[in-house]
């Protein structure tokens, strides 16, 4: 399996696609309307929703806080899409520079307060788990567009998370340690076919933040296999461990014990 879907919640549904359209090269799938859009990142779908009556968001740009942390996307060339990002003011959380894995990186919010990542060149990963995964990421090249790569989830116990996701179709590939960082900071990478679930542990305590079905910006996951692939045909109706959180257009939401809420396979109920 690997993350086919992200779903998020906006006030304003056409800001938010033009956003994306413009700024991440998104490419939308079908009419976009005030109520919804779905627009194509490659290897994943961003659905956007409109939140008619919004709950006050309780997530902060904190990442001791634990459950979803940002949205990242593979790009060819950081600053030149920073560069018109910028230009039309768009609120940044780090500004492009170079980070440990030899990548060149940068963080920035949508319109519904979604962080969202440009990742420059392959990840030198500190210590390498799986030969094999790493060339397949590596085979993906450098995308002529941004595509999405991964979802980063604040956990408690990396090798807990590990063995939640192992049964989902995520192997643990490579590890990038920051040794400049005084917390502890630790990154390892849980690869789903061509996407990623990046875990971030740290040795000093974090905190637990409930997951949100009515705020705006970021919702939920759906992890999901490519039609023809192996194991398309379904997924178990329940993941062991997992919390149900409710339903988001025709999807049920589970959470993990971080409290990052997903839908461990496409279950949309489709009206008619």
């Amino acid at each position: 399996m690997a993350i086919r879907r992200i779903l998020i919640n906006t006030t304003d549904v056409e800001r938010s696609a033009d956003f994306y359209r413009r700024f991440i090269a998104a490419q939308p799938v079908g009419e976009v309307t005030p109520e919804r859009a779905e627009l194509d990142v490659d290897t994943a779908v961003i659905e956007l929703r409109r939140l008619a009556d919004p709950a006050a968001s309780t997530w902060v740009a904190d990442d001791l806080v634990r459950g979803f942390r940002h949205v990242g996307f593979k790009v060819a060339d950081v600053d030149a899409l920073v560069e018109p990002l910028k230009e039309a003011g768009v609120p940044f959380h780090l500004d492009p520079l170079e980070a440990e894995g030899g990548v060149r990186i940068a963080f920035f919010y949508a319109p519904e307060g979604t962080l969202l990542e440009f990742v420059q060149r392959d990840l030198q990963y500190t210590v390498v788990h799986d030969e094999g995964g790493v060339a397949r990421e590596r085979a993906l090249g450098t995308p002529a567009r941004p595509r999405f790569d991964h979802v980063a989830v604040t956990v408690a116990d990396r090798a807990a998370s590990e063995a939640f996701y192992a049964p989902l179709g995520f192997t643990r590939i490579g590890t990038i340690e920051q040794p400049h960082d005084a917390r502890g900071f630790h990154i390892d990478y849980l690869k789903g076919d061509d996407t990623v679930l990046e875990l971030f542990t740290y040795d000093v305590p974090t905190t637990e933040r409930p997951p949100q079905l009515d705020a705006p910006g970021f919702v939920a996951a759906v992890l999901d296999a490519r039609a023809g692939a192996a194991g398309a045909a379904g997924a178990p109706a329940s993941v062991t461990g997992a919390v149900e959180v409710g339903e988001f257009a025709g999807e049920r939401i589970v959470a993990d014990a971080d409290g990052f809420p997903f839908a461990p396979a496409s279950e949309r109920v489709v009206a008619g």
